[in-house]
């Protein structure tokens, strides 16, 4: 397999199964979904099978407690997002929301394909893309694994000050996208177009 699948497949993996254990372990410990269950196949049932309707504070699984990383900058709190990015479309109707999200989900992993698939992956001028594009791949499909299992995805980090102002809550596959999504932007500077240095054909 060529170099550059393997970091494709073992990056999109990392992430995915980074992302996934985090949620695991923010349902497990902040909130009362896993209440009754006592065996890791419960658990994971209760976490990927469709949520019941939302309740107290809006939310289909009840938050327990959360966790003050740093008193007044950065906590561990559960949170849903049935929106895209920073809680985009998060007000459309479910059955306009679900189909969009979904064919924007699938359009973007078939174009990293797409772009991926022309990197030679052993040029070091594509280094920025070689490692940016599996990470916003890995992110993205984080993300729909939650959208796929239960219609929102589980956000769980955030930052604010002294509860004044606050960045929207997100995850570890946000993270990775964003990161991915800052390294195709040095890419783009680093990797242009070289006019060619043959002499025009009469």
């Amino acid at each position: 397999m060529p170099r550059k699948y393997v970091i494709l497949l073992a990056l999109t993996l990392g992430v995915i199964v980074l992302d996934q254990w985090t949620k695991y372990l923010v349902v497990r410990d902040l909130t009362t979904r896993f209440d009754g269950a006592t065996t890791l196949g419960q658990r994971l049932g209760a976490m990927y099978s469709p949520a019941e309707a939302a309740g107290r504070y809006g939310l289909h699984f009840q938050p327990r407690r959360h966790v003050e990383v740093v008193d007044d900058f950065f906590r561990l709190r559960y949170a849903e997002n049935p929106g895209a990015a920073w809680g985009m479309f998060r007000d459309l109707p479910p059955n306009v929301r679900g189909p969009l999200f979904h064919l924007v989900s699938l359009g973007a992993v078939l174009l990293i394909f797409f772009y991926f698939r022309k990197l030679t992956g052993t040029d070091p001028a594509e280094k920025w893309a070689l490692w940016g594009l599996p990470l916003v791949l890995g992110g993205a499909l984080g993300n729909y694994i939650d959208r796929l299992a239960r219609a929102f995805v589980i956000d769980f980090l955030e930052a604010h000050w002294y509860d004044k102002a606050a960045w929207p809550s997100f995850n570890v596959a946000d993270a990775a996208i964003c990161i991915g999504v800052g390294m195709l932007v040095v890419d783009a500077f680093v990797r242009k177009e070289k006019p060619s240095s043959e002499p025009a054909k009469a």
